[in-house]
């Protein structure tokens, strides 16, 4: 088990694997744990030093109750205090949805210390994130029945059971209303960059409009997915992932 602490935020990873560093950043109310869930880091471990990180407010990472503490700069430079706990310079980096928002943080405050963007079902510009604040109740029984109704049938009883177990008051400071920055962030990301996301994700326009602005990047449309089911699409995303990773 693995930590380091950033402006006296302990934050958990993991490293699974060799190869080139990649970073893979969950959503919200989840933890690294998850891709293992989904499938990435078997599929991409034989070529990748997989680096599983626990966003603050999530899985064994500290849980600040202080809305401050989950800004978006914050958030980016909980990544690079790992990067630089693991003596490594530059990483890829995959996040989808919350990770994409850190995805875009990085982008905006440590665009040196990324080689490349791999972003899922999320974009830079302002958004009210009620709906996703409701699906995160603060009542413990009304959680665990909202998990079952909503995850059920999309997650194994182990990430159930980490969903259940969420700090709600961290997961709604995280789940914070955003402000947009793509006015700058988009001009620096001249990196290479992958856009992903589902046909039926309300995002979709969003990302595509991102995708339209940035200068390297590539986007690539799930039919049929909606937010939380394009990230269950694990063969067809890593398949793109590779591809990419390869031309980089």
């Amino acid at each position: 088990m693995a930590f380091v602490t950033n402006r006296g935020v302990r934050i958990h990873f993991q490293t699974i694997g060799e190869g080139s560093p990649l970073v893979l950043h969950h959503g919200l109310g989840g933890s690294g744990a998850d891709w293992i869930d989904l499938g990435y880091v078997d599929a991409l471990k034989d070529r990748h030093q997989i680096i599983l990180v626990d966003a603050r407010g999530h899985g064994q990472s500290d849980k600040p109750h202080d809305p401050a503490a989950y800004d978006q700069a914050a958030i980016a430079s909980d990544v690079v205090a790992v990067l630089d706990g693991l003596g490594l310079r530059t990483s890829n980096f995959f996040g989808y949805s919350y990770g994409g928002y850190a995805a875009f943080g990085l982008a905006q405050y440590y665009p040196k210390r990324i080689g490349s963007f791999v972003i899922g079902g999320a974009h830079p510009y302002a958004e009210n994130l009620q709906p996703f604040r409701d699906l995160f109740p603060s009542d413990p029984a009304v959680l665990a029945a909202s998990i079952d109704k909503i995850f059920g049938h999309l997650v194994p009883p182990s990430w159930r059971d980490r969903l259940v177990a969420n700090d709600v008051a961290a997961i709604h400071f995280a789940a914070r209303d955003r402000s947009s920055i793509a006015d700058d962030v988009l001009l620096k990301m001249t990196i290479p960059c992958l856009l992903f996301v589902g046909e039926r994700d309300p995002r979709l326009a969003a990302v595509r409009e991102c995708a339209s602005h940035l200068a390297n990047a590539a986007l690539f449309v799930l039919p049929g997915c909606d937010h939380m089911t394009a990230v269950g699409q694990t063969e067809a995303v890593v398949a793109r992932i590779n591809k990419f990773l390869s031309s980089v």
